[in-house]
């Protein structure tokens, strides 16, 4: 791998000082735009199916019709990382409606703009190391999750402004930010799904609340399932997860990473985490390696 990295822009690899998209684009305008964050782990896309399905979901919710295949976009990202030699990577791949008229309203002609980015990120599976420091320090925030009834909970684009202006409210040591619906009910992180333990069983608020529901989120569920570990889906209270035996977060990066506090109440990761965490890394190891 170079000291630079080559980012793949609308069908041309070029280094990332020179990958650049237009002040028109309307990704760059306003978020008009579907993305999907990935892992390689041995060169593997691990979830790419599910990860596809979803941009697709998103690209549907946005009446985006970009015109690009599955195997398109899956050489585009293969090239990414050859290019890169990398093997183990954290890469990023978007979809604009591209440049338009300077208009909120969008044209039905599309010539989409097509991003994809890696960085370097360990070795996964049994044999891997974890990409974050430690257990997540976790602040409740004031700022709520947007509702399904404005914006898509389970449309994934760049349209971050919720996350962002809920991580502004952290306190220096936070790692991250606990949103809760307009109702009070606990939602997810700014960036990661929410998992705790009480009485040995795990669990997790609705998909069918006020979140975006996290690929890893639903492999965590299938290893449960696999491991006979009862899940229960529902609306929580914060006070909910202050009394948790356990609990963690899971992304598509951090995979299962252990919440140490909440709002300064410890909490930590145990034996159900250990066992989860140990399970989900056999499976990047079984599909991947």
């Amino acid at each position: 791998m170079s000291d630079e990295l080559l980012y793949h822009v609308d069908g041309e690899l070029v280094p990332t000082n020179e990958a650049t998209v237009s002040v028109d684009d309307r990704g760059f305008r306003y978020g008009d735009a579907a993305f999907e964050t990935l892992r390689a782990y041995g060169g593997t896309i691990f979830g790419w199916e599910a990860h596809v399905e979803r941009l697709e979901r998103t690209c549907d919710a946005l009446s985006l019709e970009h015109g690009l295949s599955t195997a398109d976009l899956r050489e585009r990202v293969r090239e990414t990382l050859a290019a890169n030699d990398l093997a183990d990577a954290y890469v990023r791949l978007s979809i604009t409606r591209g440049v338009q008229p300077g208009k909120l309203t969008p044209q039905s002609d599309v010539e989409p703009t097509v991003v994809v980015y890696v960085k370097p990120l360990p070795r996964g599976g049994v044999d891997g190391e974890s990409v974050w420091d430690g257990p997540a320090t976790v602040q409740s925030v004031e700022t709520r999750r947007v509702p399904d009834a404005a914006i898509p909970a389970g449309a994934k684009t760049h349209n971050y402004l919720n996350g962002i202006l809920a991580r502004t409210e952290l306190e220096d040591d936070a790692d991250e930010a606990l949103l809760r619906d307009i109702d009070g009910n606990v939602a997810e992180g700014a960036t990661s799904n929410l998992f705790f333990v009480r009485d040995g069983v795990l669990h997790t608020p609705t998909a069918d609340g006020d979140l975006l529901a996290g690929i890893t989120r639903s492999v965590v569920l299938e290893v449960a399932g696999e491991a006979g570990v009862p899940v229960e889906e529902g609306e929580y209270e914060l006070e909910d997860v202050l009394e948790a035996e356990e609990a963690f977060l899971t992304n598509r990066t951090w995979e299962l990473r252990p919440v140490a506090e909440l709002d300064r109440a410890e909490i930590g990761g145990g034996k159900v985490t250990e066992r989860l965490s140990r399970r989900y890394d056999e499976r990047v190891e079984e599909v991947c390696y």
